[in-house]
């Protein structure tokens, strides 16, 4: 087979958190294939209002993960793209337990039933290159064969390694299902909703003193074409998915015509707590690791695979920029509240430190 061949695309597809942004977009996408007979999108929540226009096409099933196991053996499911996944705890719904319970376990049931299901020969799992992790003990690039150097701090890094692990299981338990994971860097573009996106389109974005990371994207629509491919064609194995070069927090800063605001603190929780309090969103570990150490992967895999390169990260970063241009206007009196927040951050966590026994 060469690379980017289409042996033959599946007939019935299963995509799971089809009522997701990722989730929907895929789905509708895949039922746009004439080559894919039965796209049926699987998730126990209600459907997103914003989002039915996409699955016209698309039958929704609502559904948990632990239950998927006689739908798939009864509709003689081909494929199943599996993208049910929580990137950062949400306190109203269970924060990290609930996080845990959907990523690792929902994953578990996941595979299980994909064992049981007779006429299943392909799986598609999202995964991240969170799995890496972030240190100062990095190296340079990671390829998918690098090993992190230090567990994950964070919880959907953790996550991921636990995933990947239970899907070697799978692989060798089910040698006839080709089975594909795909290790997105953070997303964006001019459509993508994320944690990240909201990061930059704060007026003043804040950052940690002394650091400039080395940072990957990738568009989202690069990874809309990557999970068609990989369902549609045969690319069994593990891969990089992020745009080729790299831009600092620094230059991404000053591309999006926001103000880092430095937070002078090493510890990492202040960072957190600070970024909290600024309104910046549910900022964990991961993401502030990620902005302290950064993480660059190498992609020659992916290409060489797909026969497809997906955009540059700054490409896909100045999509995301042209969308965003009639945003936030930085002012005087956003920048001095700001510079006090930081201040109060500082104290803050400096009197927490001298209160610890």
């Amino acid at each position: 087979m060469t690379p980017g061949g289409t042996p033959g695309a599946p007939g019935v597809v299963v995509v799971t958190g089809v009522n997701r942004y990722l989730g929907a977009h895929v789905a509708a996408r895949l039922a746009a294939d004439s080559r894919i007979e039965r796209v049926i999108g699987v998730d126990p929540s209600v459907p997103n209002p914003e989002l039915s226009g996409l699955l016209d096409r698309v039958e929704r099933i609502r559904l948990d993960l632990g239950s998927l196991g006689g739908l798939l053996a009864d509709l003689d499911v081909d494929a199943v793209v599996h993208l049910a996944l929580v990137t950062s705890p949400d306190p109203q719904q269970g924060g990290r337990s609930a996080m845990k319970e959907q990523n690792v376990i929902g994953t578990m049931q996941l595979l299980a039933a994909c064992q049981r299901a007779p006429r299943l020969r392909k799986l598609v799992v999202r995964s991240s290159t969170a799995a890496y992790g972030a240190s100062f003990r990095d190296p340079a690039v990671f390829t998918e064969e690098t090993e992190p150097r230090e567990v994950p701090r964070g919880g959907f890094g953790r996550d991921i390694l636990d995933i990947e692990g239970y899907v070697r299981g799978f692989r060798r338990r089910r040698s006839d299902v080709t089975a594909t994971v795909l290790r997105f860097a953070p997303f964006i573009g001019s459509t993508a909703d994320t944690t990240l996106t909201r990061y930059f389109s704060q007026p003043f974005v804040p950052t940690v003193f002394g650091r400039d990371p080395r940072l990957q994207f990738v568009h989202f629509d690069d990874a809309l074409e990557v999970l068609h491919r990989s369902v549609a064609e045969e690319h069994p194995g593990t891969f990089n998915v992020a745009g080729p070069g790299v831009l600092s927090l620094s230059q991404a800063i000053r591309r999006a015509g926001r103000v880092g605001v430095p937070v002078f603190e090493p510890g990492l929780s202040g960072a957190v707590a600070l970024a909290r309090s600024l309104g910046f969103g549910r900022y964990g570990l991961d993401q502030v690791d990620l902005f302290v150490h950064g993480r660059v992967v190498d992609t020659s895999a992916l290409e060489r695979e797909y026969g497809f390169a997906p955009r540059s990260t700054a490409a896909a970063f100045d999509d995301f920029i042209r969308a965003h241009q009639g945003g936030v206007v930085v002012t005087r009196e956003q920048l001095a509240a700001a510079e006090r927040a930081v201040l109060d951050g500082i104290r803050q966590v400096r009197a927490a430190v001298r209160e610890q026994p």
